[in-house]
Formats: C-alpha cells, structure tokens, sequence
C-alpha cells in the first residue's frame, strides 16, 4: 500500500499501448511453445488456447487421462481475450432472458445457480493447483450516477431476485459508497458472486496444470479450417504446419471465430478496450475506499468495468471503437488514442481526486484492446455433434471469465457421454443447461454488420448522453437499439 504514483504535473510520459495487454507487464510475453510439425492425431483436438480451450482440455483429462488431447492455438495460450479482460470472476452471463423466454425460467435459473457454482470451482481448481492469481472474492458492485440508472439499477435488483438471487441487495448512496468512493453515486447493488483476479496468472497456471496431465499444446499453430468427421472419417482441424485428425474438433476461438473459414458470420468480433493507472498512494486510497476488492461496474448503456489490482492500481475498461469492418481484429491490442483519453475521463468522472496522480499525458501506465465474441442473439452456446465430431463453446459477450469453465465442464460431460456408448449415455445437470444447443441465425453480411453495430453504439452514447442530463427513466434512443440489436 502507499506506492509510489507520480503527480500529474510530472515529466510527461506515454503510457505502453498494446502489447497483447498490461497483465503481461510482469513476465512479459511468452515464448510460444512448439508449433505442430506434421499431422496427427487425437482423441479430442481443441482449437483455441484461452480459458475454454484450456478449461476443456484440464477436465477431459482430469476425468478420463487416457484420453489423448491435442490444443492448437494460433499464437500463444493466453493471447486472445482471456489474456486481455478485465479480471471478473463473476457468474453474469450472456442470454439469461432470451434463455427464460425461450426454454422457461425455470431452465434460466438452474444455469444462473451452475454460473454461480462456476465461480467457487474455478477459485477451487487454483488453489488446488497451486495456482496463484491474485484472486479475492470480494463480490460485484454496480452503481448508479443519474435517476435513469438509479431506475435500471432498481429493476436489476428485482429481476436478480426472481431469478432466485436473494443476495443480490440494493444499497443507498452512502451505503454503496462506503464500499467504493465513487463521485456522484444515488445508489448501488452488491451480490457475493464475483472475484477479482490476474487473469494471465490463472491463465498460465493453468496450462501447466493441462501439460502436468499430459495435455499436448501446440502453440504458434494457427488452424484455418475445421472441417466435420465422414462416416468412418475423423474430424480435422488444418494448419499450415499438418492436420489434426481426431474424433472431435472442439472450437474454443471466441473472437476469433470469424477467422476461420466458412465461420466470418457466425460471432461477431466485438472491441473492448481497457486502461492500467500507475499504482495509486495510499492517499487516494483514503477517499475512494475499495478494500473490499470488489468488481465495480455501472448502470449505463456503454458501461465500464474496473478493478483495483493486486498493486493498487485501477484496471478500467469500456467500448472503444466497437468493431472493425470485415470482422477484422485488432494488432497485438494496440489502442487508438481517442479511446485512452474517453478511458480516461470515465476514471476521473467516477474518481476525481485521482486527477492528482492521472492527467492528460501522465498516470496511465498501459493501455489495450481485445475481441469478444457476440452471438446474433448475444446468448452464449455450448454444442456437440456426435455425428459429425464437431463441437465449440463460446460466445460470451464479454462475460467469459467464469463462462468458460461451466462451458469447459458441459462439453466435457457432453464427450464423455459419447464415449460412453450408446447403452450408457445420459444427461448430467450441466448438459441440460438451456444453452447446450441453443441455435443462433448469423450476422448479416457487410455492411449492414458494420452499419448495424456503430449505429446501436453511437445510440447507447447518445442515450447516456441524454441521461445525464437527469432524465427520469430510461432513454427511448436506448430502448430502440435495445431491439433492433437483438439484445432483449
């Protein structure tokens, strides 16, 4: 505590941009391991080597060792969005309404309680594997800084408890700020479901946790094309370094989905970008708070989240340049300056006194970007197909922390249950979750992708705009994008 931050009126200095991302800065990058040389084979071949693919591979083979599991990733694991987010280890998950009107409540519940769970079994699985990421359970706090928010914050409430989150508890002014100094604030609500984390040390823990099971990763491997298993004929997964045979290909490539041949509609790659303060003196401590560690997000349409690291630094993110047309990805998470200063106001609106210590051209030490990846119908999906071998996870909307593992342990359910036989097959309470085959139409071409996804933002920005200017309810612009997005 009481570090060493460096007042805003010295030397000026650019903060680090890109980089893949700040949780890196300690080890800096990896050295990727082996790419593949030549074709092979697997019992289950899992492409992408971020959380879900990780989380994949660590509990087919904690289930069943003999299995042999092949994961390719393109550049080294980590390097897509689990090495870029926020750090919430939370049980928010993408789709939870379309899943209670399509499939019943009853069914959205039951996976909002295995969302839950999912957050104690990944704080379980580290500290069972000695894995040390920084991790404090310290739950997550939504504020509200205008009546229109202060409004959604109070319906947010009511529908947790519906759905049977009774923990979920709606905090006064003074209460929510007790627990973050956040400038401005008319109210708050805190659940218990939530944790921070580092998330690159989870990340690397748990690759050596797959390697020390006998996991073969091959990084540096990018896969161009996944095609499906023919009668007797295995799935494949194409490199340009040999193919991957296996009995299943499991796509685990978020954002990068739409790299892949014949999958460019299939989930859109949607740009978060994110800022790191130098770490903050205990002064400004004093005011904002924040010992609790709690995840901190807000009622908006084109909301932020943040963190308080394990440094006593604030990670903030938000909507940067939301998409790049063709589906494109960003380089390596470089950051265009505009969204650092937008990044930047956000902090020092919800965080003034931090203007000692963060100015225009001082206090942030690292700035970046990554890709989600977003449904059609911004619900995540779990899928197997027996009969073609094909399987994937994903779409996550930017709540993948905690979704990957709960998506890691369905499909691992769901290929066991395949090589269980016929006779043997059956359901387990996670292969009945209502996003297990849940089918989602693709995007519209170019470029109504594009026009479709800046327009709805630059709605999202107008209608907080508008709000702030104290209106009572909810913007209409908000309401309209809200539908024609396909979001509610």
């Amino acid at each position: 505590m009481g570090t060493s931050a460096t007042p805003a009126t010295a030397a000026e200095s650019a903060p680090a941009n890109g980089s893949v991302s700040f949780w890196y800065a300690e080890t800096g990058l990896p050295e990727p391991r082996p790419r593949l040389d030549g074709p092979a084979e697997a019992d289950v071949c899992v492409v992408g080597g971020g959380f879900t693919g990780l989380w994949t591979a660590y509990y087919l083979k904690k289930a069943d060792p003999s299995l042999r599991v092949t994961v390719l990733e393109r550049r080294f694991c980590g390097y897509g969005a689990s090495g870029r987010n926020g750090g919430w280890l939370y049980s928010g998950f993408a789709g939870r309404g379309v899943f209670a009107r399509r499939y019943g409540r009853e069914a959205a519940t039951g996976m909002q309680r295995a969302m839950n769970e999912a957050v104690d079994e990944v704080i379980r699985v580290a500290a069972a594997e000695g894995i040390e990421a920084d991790i404090v359970k310290g739950g997550v706090l939504e504020v509200a800084r205008n009546p229109a928010q202060l409004a959604r914050l109070k319906a947010f409430v009511a529908e947790e408890h519906a759905y049977g989150q009774q923990e979920q508890v709606l905090l006064g002014a003074a209460e929510s700020a007790a627990r973050i100094g956040v400038a401005g604030t008319l109210g708050g609500s805190w659940g218990p479901h939530g944790a921070r984390i580092q998330p690159v040390k989870l990340l690397r823990g748990l690759a050596r946790a797959c390697e020390e099971l006998g996991v073969t990763v091959h990084e540096a491997t990018p896969v161009t094309e996944i095609r499906p298993g023919i009668g007797s004929a295995p799935a494949r997964a194409l490199t340009p370094y040999g193919t991957v045979s296996a009995r299943f290909v499991l796509r685990a490539t978020e954002g990068f989905t739409a790299g892949l041949r014949g999958e460019r509609r299939t989930w859109l790659p949607m740009n978060s970008s994110m800022i790191v303060t130098d770490p903050l003196p205990s002064e400004f401590w004093a005011g904002a708070g924040w010992e609790g560690r709690e995840t901190l997000g807000d009622m908006a349409h084109a909301y932020m989240y943040a963190q308080r690291t394990a440094d006593d630094r604030i990670a903030l993110g938000g909507r940067g340049v939301p998409y790049r047309f063709g589906s494109r990805v960003d380089h390596d998470g470089a950051t265009q300056r505009r969204t650092v200063e937008q990044l930047r106001d956000i902090l020092l609106r919800f965080f003034p006194s931090a203007g000692a210590y963060v100015g225009p051209h001082t206090g942030v030490a690292h700035a970046w970007s990554g890709v989600l990846g977003v449904p059609r119908d911004w619900c995540s999906t779990v899928e197997l197909d027996p009969a073609s071998g094909l399987g994937w996870a994903g779409g996550y909307v930017g709540s993948g922390v905690t979704t990957t593992n709960l998506a890691a342990r369905t499909l691992r359910d769901l290929v066991l249950r395949e090589y269980a036989g016929p006779g043997a097959a059956a359901d387990t309470a996670l292969t009945t979750l209502p996003w297990v085959g849940h089918a989602v139409r693709r995007w519209e071409p170019e470029p109504l992708r594009w026009l479709g996804v800046h327009g709805m933002y630059a709605a999202y920005h107008a209608a907080d705009r508008q709000e702030s200017g104290g209106r009572a309810g909810t913007s209409p612009i908000a309401r309209i994008a809200d539908v024609v997005s396909g979001r509610h």
